[in-house]
């Protein structure tokens, strides 16, 4: 699957390291926000599973270091649960600004309590999702055992959880303290999947019994059988993740700009918002993404605009093809046409009348499979030649621009 890495700034105002997973041969349905546990990574293994069978769904996934973990800056004993929560919801106006709003929440752990406080600050929340999540942020009270004790009258101690050193404060479990998670989740918006392992010996299933009490429809449970807290078997975190991409495609829908118009005069209506170069294009009924590559400044969330002329190309060359072939009855079983942009010097094309300065070509092979003679397979190269699209680049074309009036009234409001 694609990754971009990210940084942005986090609650404590430390740069937060990112990535963003995305679908490898589509345009993302929808932005997914994933929310680790205290004690893990962006790069979990588990983390990681999930996300691809989310990208697979088509659903791009952003998952981060909280402040102080991992590749992200910051003092992890001076963050809490609350800076948690802030992180979650920079992550969230990232998301937004850069590409899309994320419509789908999923937290794991203590990550999972996180998601279900956020939601509440995320407006384009749609769906939230919990694996193995307490119902309660002091269940790391609980985790600490004896060292809270310790913490408590010493006011930080090192102590250590799943194998990793940290340091906690007492102002960290002062802030667990100040959280009632029973009137957030009852207030929830959203609908809810809560998943959790019968047999987790790191937060009991009794929590999940907990969240899914307080929850208002519609909620859902999912019991992850033979599965531990951290989801170490890889089919277990696959499984979770097709299983996430599946309930929340009832809720979740694509990140189409509501600026962008239905036009019902055959135009194509293109629209770049305030950030990025993102743009979403209405064509005949059917929503495209187009983008920059990562090295100009974009997002690489789309094809590029020359991507989609050499396209149009490429397709119109095949449709004709296939259109002459029919009508001759030629035995034409498949056509492919590979187009490659660029731009060249003019004294380098012995066939364009330019000879100074540079222009555009496009390097058009095309593969004709199928049972063909050579003077079939030499008239067809021809025809390619009569495509629309072809003699319309050829061509001189005419291209009147206006200023929409609506444009102007809002520009004047």
């Amino acid at each position: 699957m694609p990754v971009q890495k990210l940084t942005f700034t986090g609650a404590t105002g430390a740069q937060l390291a990112a990535r963003l997973d995305l679908p490898a041969d589509q345009a993302p349905v929808a932005y997914a926000l994933f929310a680790h546990c205290f004690t893990c990574t962006k790069n979990q293994k588990a983390i990681s599973a999930m996300s691809q069978a989310l990208t697979l769904a088509g659903v791009a996934v952003l998952r981060f270091d909280f402040t102080g973990l991992g590749e992200s800056e910051g003092d992890f004993a001076e963050t809490n649960f609350s800076s948690n929560v802030g992180d979650l919801v920079a992550a969230a106006a990232c998301l937004g600004e850069r590409f899309a709003a994320p419509t789908l929440l999923i937290g794991h752990s203590l990550g999972g309590a996180a998601v279900l406080q956020a939601a509440a600050q995320i407006p384009s929340a749609r769906a939230v999702v919990t694996i193995g999540a307490p119902c309660s942020p002091t269940h790391v009270t609980a985790l600490l055992g004896a060292d809270a004790a310790r913490i408590e009258a010493d006011g930080a101690a090192q102590v250590t959880l799943a194998g990793r050193s940290f340091t906690i404060t007492k102002q960290f479990l002062d802030d667990l303290a100040l959280h009632r998670m029973d009137a957030t989740i009852h207030a929830l918006r959203c609908p809810l999947l809560i998943c959790h392992a019968p047999r987790d010996e790191v937060v009991g299933i009794e929590n999940a019994a907990h969240i899914f009490g307080a929850a208002r429809h519609p909620k859902s449970f999912i019991s992850l059988d033979n599965a531990d807290h951290f989801l170490s078997e890889r089919r277990d975190a696959q499984y979770v993740g097709t299983l996430i991409a599946a309930w929340s495609s009832a809720y979740i829908a694509p990140p189409v700009s509501p600026a962008a118009p239905a036009p019902d005069d055959g135009r194509v209506v293109a629209r770049t918002g305030a950030h990025g170069y993102r743009t979403t294009i209405f064509a005949s009924g059917h929503h495209l993404v187009a983008d920059e590559p990562l090295s100009v400044g974009g997002g690489n969330t789309g094809p590029t605009p020359y991507d989609y002329l050499a396209a149009g190309l490429g397709a119109c060359t095949s449709m004709t093809l296939r259109m002459y072939a029919d009508r001759k009855g030629w035995p034409l079983e498949d056509v492919t046409v590979r187009l490659r942009h660029s731009k060249i010097h003019a004294e380098d094309c012995a066939s364009c009348e330019t000879d100074t300065g540079t222009l555009d070509q496009i390097t058009r092979e095309i593969t004709l499979a199928g049972p063909l003679s050579d003077e079939q397979r030499q008239r067809l190269l021809e025809i390619a030649d009569k495509c629309p699209v072809h003699r319309t680049l050829n061509a001189e074309i005419d291209i009147p621009t206006t200023l929409a009036l609506e444009a102007i009234a809002i520009l004047s409001a």
